[in-house]
């Protein structure tokens, strides 16, 4: 029987947004993009609106909805009133938007049609940007819960799949079985697309399962990732196809993976509460460049995860925010070399104080060894049926 998951701190989470609306300038939130509203309050269903004031919030959904809703609602234990309306809500928006006062929106969610009519209703909105993202990036504990399950079930799946390439499998069969066994071990769904990219197909980054056989002597770069209660894991391994049947790899590929695999423990080891986030990318791209590998790598070092696959931060040339405690972040350096292959090794870690803690523990290697806890599959929804 797996072990019940934390509760997550649901019920602090509009008052924490509530912080928020003086530096904003508002006095009530229309929040309309899908994911905040079930961050907000647990509702996952397509259409809603989540209206918040200074003092009350209400969710405003249809029929299809209504025992779902409330389920949902009770089930986070929000201060949230239900209303159940005909169609998209209009009219209970409109009459939100009516009260004189200053109403934020998510600009960055909002169609032109939408914004065009809330302008009817109300000459005093204001576009917020990334509000609710930016309380999302800070995990607390119930959360960091579901990825680090998450990535158990991908840590399963990744030991009963690899065995696998021996039998020379396509890629797009490959990533069918590995997709297969995360949701034999407990995935409610996949974080994405697993990405199978063998021998050439490697040099691209995402790249998408094809009907190329996988030869034993090919690099296979592996991108997967397993949902629970929404939250989503994010892991890449880079393998010899054949190395478990004695396949040696050539001293290239050899030395791009352990070029790729220095520079992924260089970024993982300066991961710290405090640390200015482009650090983590400058101590990856450093490793690379003195292995005359800088041109080879060609995306950021990491992102943070959570119900999205990619959330802030981002870790990159480009960023400018700092590290803190509680955010849980992919370091995820590769090395991409058009016509040979590529390798990218990453984890997904918790930020903490003194460090970092990694949550996905998959053996490293071109010829990962694999021990017996790494093999045992949580069995879906706690029974085993098989």
């Amino acid at each position: 029987m797996s072990p019940e998951l934390t509760a997550m701190d649901t019920d602090h989470r509009l008052d924490r947004l509530r912080t928020e609306f003086d530096s904003e300038g508002v006095d009530a939130l229309l929040v309309t993009r899908p994911i905040n509203i079930r961050w907000l309050c647990g509702f996952t269903g397509s259409n809603g609106r989540l209206l918040v004031t200074r003092d009350t919030a209400r969710l405003v959904t249809d029929a299809r909805y209504t025992e779902q809703a409330a389920a949902e609602l009770l089930a986070a234990e929000v201060a949230v009133e239900l209303d159940i309306v005909a169609g998209d809500g209009g009219q209970a928006v409109s009459d939100f938007l009516k009260v004189n006062r200053p109403t934020g929106i998510e600009a960055r969610h909002a169609t032109v049609s939408e914004h065009r009519s809330w302008q009817e209703q109300s000459s005093q909105l204001v576009a917020t940007e990334g509000l609710v993202e930016k309380l999302r990036q800070l995990k607390d504990d119930g959360e960091i819960a579901r990825l680090r399950r998450a990535s158990e079930i991908a840590d399963v799946a990744f030991a009963t799949t690899v065995p696998f390439l021996v039998e020379r499998p396509t890629e797009r069969r490959f990533g069918a079985e590995l997709d297969h066994q995360m949701r034999l071990a407990g995935a409610d769904d996949l974080s994405f697309e697993s990405i199978v990219g063998s021998g050439p197909n490697g040099a691209k980054p995402h790249a998408r399962p094809t009907d190329r056989v996988i030869e034993p002597t090919d690099l296979v770069v592996l991108d997967f990732g397993a949902k629970v209660d929404g939250y989503g894991s994010d892991m890449t391994r880079t393998v010899l196809a054949g190395g478990a049947q004695g396949t040696e790899p050539s001293k290239r590929q050899a030395d791009l993976y352990d070029a790729v695999a220095a520079a992924q423990r260089a970024g993982v080891a300066v991961v710290a509460d405090g640390v200015a986030e482009v650090e983590v990318d400058a101590a990856c791209r450093q490793v690379l460049a003195d292995r005359g590998l800088a041109e080879a790598f060609t995306h950021g070092t990491g992102h943070g995860i959570g119900l999205e696959i990619h959330e802030q931060p981002i870790l990159s040339t480009r960023s400018v925010g700092i590290l803190r405690a509680g955010l849980v972040v992919t370091v995820e350096p590769g090395a991409y070399l058009p016509g040979f292959g590529g390798v990218r090794v990453e984890d997904s870690v918790v930020v903490t104080g003194s460090g970092c803690e990694p949550i996905t523990h998959s053996p490293k290697g071109l010829v990962p060894e694999f021990t017996a806890s790494t093999t045992e599959r949580t069995p879906p929804n706690g029974d085993d049926h098989e």
